[in-house]
């Protein structure tokens, strides 16, 4: 069972992600006690050991542990207003999953320009030098060569370094988006195609018009302790009137609200779960009794070049983690990264209709859309009470999604029974 450890300047012991459901419902626990006031004191600070945040997204982004949990384990301790700070990120997470599940075709223009911007790299010797450079850590910008270290080490940036890490990737160093997109999620844990995708195009001013995010040497200074010299930063990042959004189509319309859907209980089942989530326990309480299960992993999928042995490892064995606990209820099969094994244990056990969670728009989303027409049986894809309470809200900005938040929130019985 592999076990990551971001070493980290040494101030505080290196943070420990066993890839088990059990580590994060013990790491979610540990965090309760800060997850009020003091979360949103600290959350800004970039410091070693991340004392001030929960680290608990290489999970939810699985949903080994799912945002209606955490929510729900939150507001059992806190008011909403005292832990709104940290409530609104666990709901930036849904909006963007939300908003990207309705408006599909931005994910595929990612994958468009990432194309473009690699067939760039195989002509343009000096971006090819740029972008190895800035992958690498050796641009002598000191901070964003730490982080890009650290990415590639341990699998895990802070939010707010992977802001300024974006900012300077962007304005400053103007390298392409996308390959800086695609830098992130051949490296993250928590690598997510509506989070991370949308997340850098916030940065670049192409998700809210006109609004571009400037990593500002003050800023970098202030909120990692004083690590880097602002004087020498102020002197590379780029100024103010360098920095300017970039230009891309409008957003098209968002299309409808995926629909729930049902199985019937009288058929020979199987749940094939997904590396997008990990703990059917919705399922359950909503009556599915399989004769056995499987999972299907796509991690390779996240990027056309290598995927880092952090991700790969720590998805497999969230997976392998994931099957063990439905043992107790079922027979298993496969955790794969193979369509053609799952083809096999569907054929093998006679199955009349697959049960699958509803997958969002990513790789495992286009992995399972190709399998599907191949599989013995229909695939039914049930939605999430958390899901469906929080989609329809994602028409335009977070704003929207915020001012509901008290109903996204009576989601959370329905989404976390057993």
């Amino acid at each position: 069972m592999l076990e990551t450890e971001l070493p980290l300047p040494a101030i505080d012991q290196p943070v420990r992600l066993p890839a088990t459901r059990a580590a994060a419902l013990d790491r979610l626990h540990a965090f309760l006690p800060g997850a009020g006031r003091a979360y949103a004191n600290g959350r800004n600070h970039d410091l070693p050991g991340h004392p001030h945040v929960s680290v608990l997204s290489p999970y939810i982004r699985h949903r080994a542990l799912t945002e209606a949990e955490v929510a729900g384990a939150v507001l059992d301790k806190y008011a909403p207003s005292t832990a709104e700070k940290f409530l609104q990120e666990v709901l930036w997470r849904t909006y963007f999953k939300s908003w990207l599940e309705r408006r599909p075709s931005i994910w595929l223009d990612y994958r468009q320009g990432l194309t473009r911007a690699q067939d760039r790299l195989a002509t343009e010797g000096g971006l090819r030098s740029a972008w190895e450079d800035a992958c690498e850590g050796r641009t002598g910008i000191a901070p964003f060569d730490h982080w890009a270290k650290q990415l590639v080490e341990t699998g895990y940036l802070h939010n707010h370094a992977r802001m300024w890490f974006a900012s300077i990737w962007m304005h400053t160093l103007r390298l392409p988006w996308q390959l800086g997109a695609d830098f992130f999620l051949r490296h993250l844990l928590d690598g997510d195609p509506a989070s991370n995708t949308l997340s850098w195009r916030w940065v670049a001013g192409l998700h809210t018009r006109g609004k571009v995010y400037r990593a500002r040497a003050s800023n970098i200074a202030k909120y990692t302790d004083g690590r880097w010299d602002a004087e020498t930063l102020g002197h590379q990042l780029a100024r103010e009137d360098q920095v300017t959004p970039l230009e891309g189509p409008e957003h098209p319309s968002p299309a409808p609200v995926p629909e729930d859907a049902t199985w019937d209980p009288a058929l020979r089942t199987g749940l094939l779960m997904t590396e997008d989530d990990l703990h059917p326990n919705f399922l359950w309480s909503r009556g599915l009794r399989p004769a056995t299960a499987a999972v299907l992993i796509a991690p390779d999928g996240r990027s056309p070049l290598a995927v880092s042995s952090h991700v790969t490892q720590f998805t497999s064995d969230l997976a392998q983690d994931a099957l063990a606990r439905c043992a107790e209820r079922c027979e298993t099969g496969p955790v794969t990264a193979d369509p053609e094994d799952i083809l096999a244990w569907a054929e093998d056990a006679g199955l009349e209709q697959i049960v699958v969670p509803y997958t969002p728009v990513g790789p495992a989303r286009e992995q399972l859309d190709r399998l599907a027409p191949r599989l013995p049986s229909p695939v039914v894809r049930p939605v999430r009470a958390w899901d469906a309470a929080a989609w329809p809200y994602a028409t335009a900005g977070f704003f929207k999604v915020k001012t509901k938040m008290g109903r996204i929130f009576e989601a959370i019985p329905q989404d976390t029974q057993t």
